[in-house]
């Protein structure tokens, strides 16, 4: 199987995302599981179940809960955690800090290119999966390259990589 395939079904996570990962879990199986329970023995109280919605409710949040903890005990599983000593700045990946010029506009922005979890745009922190970030990774400084925007392609030159 070759590495690209490998990592499909894989989380790229920094060491920091990892450590916010495992908080999120914990808080979720500790914290937010009795909630749970003490809504549903709440709603229990209520009286008949068949016509309780409070106790339905409560079900299903147990449901979504239950779900998605075992959606970060998967990505927390199968993540790559990214160190930062192993990352290279020949070319752009996950870990660096990308400056760019848009080339339409004359626009300089600097990204951190991160995993999808830790995605932040509002904060310059963009997935290696968003359209920007796709586009930018492999490439070294001084290469222009081209992302399907909605309003059409942008060219974007790199500038330089960082950590």
């Amino acid at each position: 199987m070759s590495e690209v395939h490998e990592h499909l079904n894989k989380t790229v996570v920094s060491a920091e995302g990892m450590k916010k990962l495992e908080e999120k879990l914990q808080y979720l199986t500790t914290v937010r599981r009795a909630e749970v329970a003490e809504q549903i023995a709440v709603a229990r109280g209520f009286g008949d179940l068949s016509e309780n919605a409070e106790y339905d409710e409560a079900k299903n949040e147990q449901s979504r809960l239950e779900t998605e903890i075992i959606e970060l005990e998967n990505a927390i599983r199968t993540a790559i955690v990214i160190d930062s000593d192993n990352i290279s700045t020949d070319s752009v990946n996950v870990g660096t800090t990308v400056k760019v010029l848009y080339l339409d506009d004359d626009e300089e922005e600097t990204y951190s290119i991160v995993g999808a979890r830790e995605s932040d745009p509002m904060n310059n922190k963009i997935s290696n999966e968003s359209p920007v970030g796709a586009a930018l990774l492999g490439h070294k400084a001084g290469d222009t390259v081209t992302v399907e925007a909605p309003d059409g392609p942008m060219e974007l030159k790199i500038i330089e990589i960082n950590l």
